[in-house]
């Protein structure tokens, strides 16, 4: 059943904070099995058994560009060196130097002020319009 996934920039917006965002390669074939990522599901439910909030997202948000959800996940977790979630986040997915512990995983991070960038996507009627002169 079809749902609406947020872009990761309009949930920054809206939290009016910094957003931590997980994203995965794309398959062998260039096409994103996200569904079918063992690293994505092993960290889905990595992030459960610690009591980590996420939830399904998307790319920053572009009206030149039209993507498929491609497996992002968005992290409700402050990037914040004194928040006990964000430390056991960052051990689990970054060596000490900050490399990537899971082959095909990046943590992301995206600041309020480049969200900000797109609050005019935030006005009433913004994407009808868009989706008019498509």
């Amino acid at each position: 059943m079809p749902y609406l996934i947020q872009h990761i920039d309009a949930i920054a917006r809206q939290k009016q904070r910094d957003v931590l965002l997980i994203t995965f390669d794309e398959g062998e074939d260039g096409i994103p099995d996200f569904e079918h990522v063992p690293q994505r599901t092993a960290l889905i439910a990595w992030l459960d058994q610690q009591g980590i909030s996420w939830r399904e997202c998307g790319p920053v948000a572009d009206p030149c560009c039209l993507r498929s959800y491609q497996g992002e996940l968005y992290i409700d977790v402050p990037m914040d060196q004194n928040d006990p979630q964000y430390r056991l986040l960052c051990e689990h997915l970054e060596h000490p130097d900050g490399s990537m512990r899971i082959d095909g995983v990046r943590f992301c991070y995206l600041p309020l002020e480049v969200a900000m960038r797109n609050a005019h996507h935030d006005e009433p009627g913004f994407w009808d319009k868009w989706a008019e002169q498509f």
